[in-house]
């Protein structure tokens, strides 16, 4: 009896297939797949967020719900801006003259105390800068709720006619304000004509050379958009070429003094031509004749 129970037991392991020690083909492809790095960051980051994000879309599915968040965030940004030190009680306005500050304030209704996160600074300066007399503006709050703005005003240089109107110019041609009486400004000098607007830096060069003549300077016109005439008192003119008249300018102030020529009876110096400066007499029908002295060229 012995014997054949063990001979039974060793035919029936040999009967019974043995375990393969290999994985499955499944397992060998879960292991393959966990050993990537961006699996297993999905699977240890990924799969928490989308949890979380699934939890909230759950929650903030209800319209009632969402609405209550929005009213506490509300609540919560109000109570800050509105704490004390985010208040701006007054505005300063430094740089500008009275006309102009009273215009800012104007387009500026702003009704204080307001919240420093109320304020659109930079569509405000903007808004300051369309102001012809204003060249730049500058915004910023101070300490103890003041909005500083700080003005830098366009320096008036001449007085442009331009048909009734009479303009007033900075250097760069650009429009100050508007004058109802030249005798607001006699201070500065007037141009007239098309285009005079476009060469005010030239015009003041002119100017400036003819300081000498000035107690009798009544203004510049710009011809055709091309030249200058200086017009003096008497009705008398100077007909400067297009290129270079400063210096055509010049040799009338040296030709004045040398010989008094503006002095006379002319009704203008015609400095065009530059080899032959000529003047007309005044009156009807007054005769042209060449300036002949040393700077004339001739």
């Amino acid at each position: 009896m012995p014997m054949m129970s063990g001979s039974a037991d060793r035919l029936r392991r040999a009967r019974t297939p043995r375990r393969d020690p290999a994985p499955s083909r499944l397992a060998y492809r879960a292991e393959r797949l966990w050993l990537t790095p961006a699996f297993r960051k999905a699977v240890r980051y990924g799969l928490p967020a989308l949890l979380v994000l699934g939890a909230l879309g759950g929650y903030f599915a209800d319209e009632g719900r969402r609405q209550a968040v929005r009213d506490q965030v509300a609540a919560l940004r109000e109570s800050i801006e509105t704490r004390p030190e985010f208040l701006v009680r007054l505005m300063a306005i430094d740089g500008a003259s009275e006309p102009v500050a009273r215009a800012i304030r104007q387009m500026l209704p702003l009704e204080m105390p307001v919240s420093s996160f109320h304020l659109d600074l930079p569509a405000m300066r903007a808004l300051i800068e369309q102001l012809d007399a204003v060249a730049s503006a500058d915004l910023r709050i101070r300490k103890g709720g003041v909005l500083q703005v700080t003005v830098r005003e366009r320096v008036p240089a001449v007085l442009w006619r331009n048909g009734p109107a009479l303009e007033m110019l900075d250097r760069s041609g650009h429009r100050v304000a508007t004058l109802l009486d030249r005798q607001a400004r006699p201070d500065l000098p007037v141009i007239a004509g098309e285009g005079a607007d476009d060469h005010v830096d030239e015009a003041l060069a002119i100017l400036e050379a003819a300081r000498p003549i000035a107690p009798r300077l009544r203004g510049l016109v710009r011809v055709g958009d091309r030249r200058w005439d200086v017009v003096l008192d008497r009705d008398q003119r100077i007909l400067l070429p297009e290129k270079d008249p400063l210096t055509a300018i010049q040799r009338v102030i040296v030709l004045d003094q040398a010989q008094d020529l503006l002095g006379r009876d002319i009704a203008l110096v015609d400095m065009r031509n530059r080899e032959r400066p000529t003047v007309r007499l005044a009156g009807p029908g007054g005769d042209e004749e060449a300036v002949r002295t040393g700077v004339s060229g001739q």
